[in-house]
């Protein structure tokens, strides 16, 4: 895979990337041409390879940008709701409402990672490795980190955080996914509060510490 140039003015590769956004988004990694992100961006193509090399590259740099932005967000909420929980059922619910709403209003950045989901099978392999690794893979990380520090402080059993970080976020959050198809659907903010209430209170009946209700808060 090319090398990311960095020839040319910064504001044109912003522009660059934007368009590419977009164009990824609504084209798809095969369907989106070169000349297409060019238009978007209202540079030539010249100007885009100048930045990019190639139309990996470009993807890459995108899907890459996108996944670190939306998985800053979602770390941003776990600090808020589970880095100092006080009520532990209803901060998870809270985390999990307010994650499923951050996925939801992801714009172009949910755009295109349906895109990579619709095409996992023609999105070259390192690209999509390093997509996982930035976006999904970190946050499950970040998460078991979460669920294991609870359950140090007596709030949560479990034996393997990991294990217990994807059980919640099965219970929670895909649910509103699929619903959604990813975002591309509006879901109600009733029914993403009932797929949250509902998956935190399974979560619990299987992790829930018999000594949670007295372990100090804070």
């Amino acid at each position: 895979m090319a090398t990311t140039g960095g020839a040319g003015r910064p504001e044109k590769r912003e522009a660059i990337t934007r368009a590419a956004t977009v164009v990824f988004g609504r084209e798809g990694y095969v369907r989106a041409s070169m000349d297409a992100i060019a238009a978007e961006a209202g540079v030539s193509k010249r100007t885009v390879y100048n930045h990019f090399g190639d139309k990996e590259t470009l993807f890459l740099s995108v899907a890459l940008r996108t996944s670190a932005e939306l998985t800053e967000r979602i770390d941003g909420l776990m600090a808020t709701y589970l880095g100092r929980v006080v009520d532990l059922r209803r901060d998870l619910i809270d985390f999990a409402v307010e994650r499923a709403r951050a996925v939801l209003s992801a714009g172009e950045h949910g755009a295109l990672g349906r895109a990579i989901r619709a095409e996992v099978a023609n999105i070259p392999a390192d690209v999509l490795e390093a997509w996982l690794e930035a976006g999904p893979v970190a946050s499950q990380r970040a998460l078991a980190q979460h669920v294991e520090a609870l359950a140090g402080r007596g709030l949560l059993a479990v034996e393997d955080a990991a294990l217990a970080a994807e059980q919640f976020t099965l219970l929670t959050f895909h649910g509103v996914a699929e619903r959604s198809f990813w975002g591309a659907l509006p879901v109600a903010d009733e029914e993403v509060e009932r797929i949250a209430t509902a998956g935190v209170d399974a979560f619990l009946r299987i992790h829930g510490a018999p000594e949670a209700s007295s372990a100090a808060r804070g």
